[in-house]
């Protein structure tokens, strides 16, 4: 599946991994060509049938192809600058330190602006490979069905495998911290109750408003991934 997905993204194929966790999931990483990685859970390979699989992997794909990773990497420089800025202007030296201290403050406050700006650009990357994904021949409901397979499967996994893995979410393919909350939300479009969404239950999100509650607004703004609500609801309009 990685060979013909590379392939058809005019890429070279990357190096493919497996993941021995339960947490079904996949992510890419890696700056260049020669050291791509696409990798998936062991959780994953046991949830989604081969055309789900096929689409993920296309996501991921499609983050290696418009190398994503380098640029979250770039930016992310900023906010980890001022946050050094801060720390040392605020933190250190003695007590007669002068506009230091104002310094520091002006520094955070950068540093919280950016780190949120860094955040925008994650979630902006995640809608642009799944639609990448669907540029690769994928069917958007393929995808949809994946994504929402993934939460909840997530959701059923323990706390103590979610916290192994809390400094590398940002490199999957959905936020597994947050599987609790969204698959509430999710259960709003699986009309029938089947666990998958089908090209139908897709179609319907086009014109059926989709209720996001203020507090997941919220929790979006300080995530790397965008609501998977408003994420499934955008793959209709493909």
């Amino acid at each position: 599946m990685v060979a013909e997905l590379a392939r058809n993204a005019g890429i070279p194929k990357p190096r493919v991994g497996i993941a021995r966790i339960p947490i079904p999931n996949a992510f890419a990483f890696g700056r260049w060509a020669s050291d791509w990685r696409v990798c998936v859970t062991e959780g994953i390979m046991s949830l989604l049938t081969e055309n789900e699989l096929k689409a993920v992997l296309g996501h991921e794909i499609s983050h290696l192809k418009h190398k994503d990773v380098v640029v979250i990497t770039m930016i992310s420089v900023i906010p980890m600058i001022c946050w050094y800025l801060a720390w040392n202007q605020l933190f250190s030296g003695g007590r007669d330190r002068g506009n230091n201290i104002l310094i520091g403050i002006a520094a955070f406050v950068v540093y919280l602006i950016t780190n949120l700006l860094v955040l925008y650009v994650s979630r902006i990357r995640e809608y642009y490979a799944d639609e990448g994904s669907v540029s690769l021949g994928n069917q958007p409901h393929y995808l949809a069905s994946a994504l929402y397979k993934l939460v909840y499967g997530s959701a059923r996994v323990s706390k103590d495998s979610l916290k192994k893995v809390e400094g590398m979410k940002a490199f999957f393919a959905t936020d597994p911290s947050r599987a609790g909350s969204e698959i509430r939300e999710l259960s709003q479009i699986d009309l029938d109750g089947s666990g998958t969404i089908d090209a139908n239950e897709l179609m319907a999100l086009r014109t059926k408003p989709v209720k996001v509650k203020t507090t997941d607004k919220i929790l979006e703004m300080l995530s790397t991934h965008p609501n998977m609500l408003k994420r499934i609801q955008r793959l209709s309009s493909l």
